[in-house]
Formats: structure tokens, C-alpha cells, sequence
């Protein structure tokens, strides 16, 4: 029986796994400012390519039209030609595709580039998380994670400074802001040259003298630190044999059998609701503002002071990883997140307005930071990376709809419509979480794919 779980599972954090969380942080930093700086776009495209607010919805959509191919097809080609292949891949077509998006002259061609691009950075977010997660011991895994998901914080920021600083400066300063977002990815491909294939992916295939090279790594880092290394015969993770390798329709029909359709349900209510919540929020909210007679400075002010709740989000959210379990902290954030989404529905003043949304800002990222942890965790190696491509790509779905649906319903329902919209979504998704999921906090990922099977 292979031993690589268990010598990964003795491992204490190390410089090893910072430069992990570095590489792959980074690569949501720019995933968050190429779908976050387009809201700030859209304010100005609308009046420079007279689009209506339908046009505007769908334009908005683009992005997350090419997250959802992406996201799907990433999670399917991970579990089947490995994990680091596909995340280096995804990012030569985000650049690609959001510097040619710097040259439109019109919507269509603009929103061509735009589903191109996010065929990148939808399958850059899908695979990180379940590629960086498994070569975490059970200790650490949940913060490591919700932190990892942390750095979309930080380009949500960064979007939104370069929507308050540059976008007002001339009526095509957005294709700066194009050429802004793409052209450090170049550098972080140079970074990520050496990045290792996933242990436990090579492990699951059979490929277990190429894991126990990267094993070893790790743990000569942790030994050259002066760090502990406990026994291994303390843990008692050691996996099944080697899954037979299976067609992508294969990858999809596992993730409905008997012991994994109730968990692939739970996870797609999960990711539904909280990205149609959060992109009805994020991509709407400066337009919204101005539509209800700000400036666009000001709204963009107001936006930037929102964004700003993210980053303790967030991390909240992964410190809570840990104390309660990723369950537990889905669940409470998604309820208050519901509760502030109620609160701005219900609001009049401008001060409520910003009170509310960065409430709602807060808590809905702080759900990221669970979500992102514990989606990897409740799929087994060998569909890990298809059922979290697939759960994200389902949301996508409510990225894609909830532009749109924004559009058409706030002339006729107002705040209170877009708003309550977002209460009831959330609320959907908390329970989902509540009935359907499994506890993971302190378990190996060997432990709960166990537990799965018991039920």
C-alpha cells in the first residue's frame, strides 16, 4: 500500500507550502481583477457603444460564459492528464485573449475576447484550489485554502483602484486597464515553471515512484528548516489501489454514483447561489449607484470602500476554517450574508447603502474563503478536480444569469427586487450546506473519502 498520504499528512507548514500559496494566490489575484474591472468598465462602455441595459447584462455575461466551459473542462482535464498542465495552460489564454480585448472597437468583439479570457481564468480558479489543497496535511488544509481564496481579495481591490484612478482619466483609459490586467501574468508563468505535479493526483494514477520524488522534497525543506517531522505509521491514510483510468464522460458519471450524487448536489446548490449572489452584487453595484443618480466617481468610491470588506472576508473566513469547520462557516456566512443582502434591499440613504454593501461584501467573500476549501476536500482524488470544476462551473451559470436577470429587473423592481433576490439565493444555498454536506475539519482527505463510502 502506498504510503504518500501519510508522509504528506506528518508534514508541518513549511516554506514549501508558502511558495505554493504564493504561485497559486497570485494567479487569483489577476483572476479577480479581469472579472472585477470589467464592472468598472461597463458604466463607460454603455455610454461609449450606446448599449442598453439588457446589451450591458449580457456583455457583463461574457466573462463567465467562458468561466463556465473552463471551469468544466479544467476540473475533467485534471483528474486526466494531471493538475499543473491544465493551470499553466489556462493562463497563456486569459493573457492572451484580455490583451487582444484591449483593441475592440465595438461589444461583440469585446465580448468575444471577453469568453475567451474567461475560459482562462475559469479554469485557473477550478484547479488551484484542489491542486495546491493536496499536498496540505489535515492541520492546516482549511486555512491553507481559505487563505489561497483570500488573494481574490486583493484583486477585487485592485480592480476597483483602477477603476477609481484610471478609468475616469480619458474615455479609453479602459484598454489601459486591459493591458494592466494581463501583461503581469507573463511573469507569474516564469514563477510557476517549477511548480510539481499534485503527489497525490500521480499516486491516485499509479505514478507512485514520480510522487515519492516530490514527496521527498518536501520533506528535505521541512528537515532543512529544523522543523518536526512525526512517524508516519501515526496516520492511517493509505488510499485504495490505483483508480482504471476514465474517459471525461467517465469523470462525469463518477461524480453520480451512489455514494457521490448527494454531495455533487449539495455542491452545485452551493456554488449556484453564492456566485449568482456574489456577481449580482459585484458586477451590478457601480452602475446601480450611478443609475440611482451618484456621480461615477462617487459610486466608484463607494464600490472601492466595499471591495475593501473583502480582504477581512476573507480571512476571517479561513481563520474560521479551522475553529468551527468549513461547514459551519459556509453556513453562518451565507445567513448573514442573506441578512445584509435583506438590509440593502430594504435601505434608502446613501450611508445605508455603504453600510449594507460592505456587509453583504464581507460576508460573501468570507463564504468564498469556505467554499473553496471545502469542495476539494469532499471529492476523492481520483474526481477531485472534475467535481470541483464542474460545482464551479455550475456557478457560472448563476454568474452568467445573474447580469442579465440584475438588468432586467432592477428598472421594474428597483433595489428591493435585485436584493431580495439575493436573500432568498443565499438562504438556498446555506441549507443546502446544512442538510446535504459532510464535516471535514481534522480529517485527511483519505479519512473523509472514507467516510463517504460508511454512508
Amino acid at each position: 500500500m502506498s504510503t504518500i498520504p501519510a508522509r504528506i499528512e506528518r508534514l508541518p507548514y513549511s516554506s514549501f507550502h508558502r511558495k505554493l500559496l504564493w504561485l497559486g494566490g497570485l494567479g487569483y489575484v489577476f483572476d479577480a481583477m479581469d472579472a472585477a474591472v470589467l464592472a468598472f468598465m461597463l458604466p463607460v462602455l454603455r455610454t461609449q457603444w450606446h448599449l442598453s441595459s439588457v446589451q450591458t447584462g449580457v456583455l457583463a455575461s461574457g466573462t463567465f460564459i467562458g468561466y463556465f466551459f473552463g471551469a468544466a473542462f479544467a476540473g475533467i482535464l485534471g483528474d486526466v492528464i494531471g493538475r499543473r498542465k491544465v493551470m499553466v495552460s489556462a493562463l497563456i489564454v486569459y493573457c492572451i485573449a484580455s490583451l487582444i480585448s484591449a483593441t475592440a472597437q465595438d461589444w461583440p468583439f469585446f465580448m468575444a475576447m471577453r469568453i475567451i479570457a474567461g475560459v482562462g481564468t475559469g479554469a485557473e480558479s477550478a484547479i488551484v484550489a484542489p491542486f495546491l489543497s493536496e499536498f496540505c496535511a489535515r492541520k492546516y488544509r482549511g486555512a491553507f485554502t481559505g487563505c489561497l481564496a483570500a488573494f481574490f481579495s486583493f484583486g477585487f481591490v485592485a480592480a476597483a483602484i483602477l477603476g477609481y484612478l484610471v478609468i475616469p482619466l480619458a474615455p479609453d483609459a479602459w484598454r489601459a486597464v486591459s493591458v494592466i490586467t494581463a501583461l503581469p501574468i507573463v511573469m507569474l508563468l516564469w514563477w510557476r515553471r517549477a511548480l510539481p505535479e499534485s503527489p497525490r493526483w500521480l499516486d491516485s494514477r499509479g505514478r507512485t515512484a514520480e510522487a515519492a520524488v516530490i514527496v521527498e522534497r518536501m520533506e528535505a525543506v521541512v528537515r532543512a528548516a529544523g522543523l518536526p517531522l512525526l512517524p508516519e505509521q501515526a496516520f492511517d491514510t493509505s488510499p485504495p489501489a490505483p483508480v482504471e483510468r476514465r474517459t471525461p464522460l467517465g469523470q462525469l458519471k463518477a461524480l453520480w454514483s451512489r455514494q457521490l450524487a448527494g454531495i455533487t448536489v449539495m455542491a452545485w446548490l452551493m456554488w449556484l447561489s453564492i456566485t449568482f449572489s456574489y456577481y449580482a452584487f459585484f458586477t451590478w453595484i457601480p452602475g446601480l449607484l450611478v443609475q440611482s443618480g451618484m456621480t461615477i466617481t462617487r459610486s466608484f468610491s463607494y464600490s472601492l470602500v466595499m471591495y475593501l470588506a473583502q480582504i477581512p472576508g476573507y480571512f476571517s473566513g479561513a481563520w474560521l476554517n479551522e475553529k468551527i469547520g468549513r461547514r459551519a462557516t459556509i453556513v453562518t456566512y451565507m445567513a448573514l450574508g442573506g441578512i445584509s443582502a435583506l438590509g440593502l434591499a430594504l435601505t434608502h440613504s446613501d450611508t445605508e447603502i455603504l453600510m449594507s454593501g460592505f456587509l453583504l461584501s464581507f460576508f460573501m467573500n468570507g463564504t468564498y474563503a469556505g467554499v473553496y476549501a471545502y469542495t476539494p476536500e469532499v471529492f476523492p482524488t481520483e474526481v477531485r478536480a472534475t467535481g470541483m470544476g464542474v460545482s464551479s462551473a455550475i456557478g457560472r451559470l448563476g454568474a452568467i444569469a445573474a447580469p442579465i436577470l440584475v438588468g432586467y429587473l432592477y428598472p421594474r423592481l428597483g433595489f428591493a427586487g435585485v436584493f431580495g433576490g439575493t436573500t432568498l439565493m443565499l438562504i438556498v444555498g446555506a441549507l443546502a450546506v446544512l442538510i446535504m454536506g459532510v464535516p471535514t475539519r481534522g480529517r485527511s482527505l483519505e479519512e473523509i473519502a472514507a467516510l463517504r463510502l460508511e454512508r
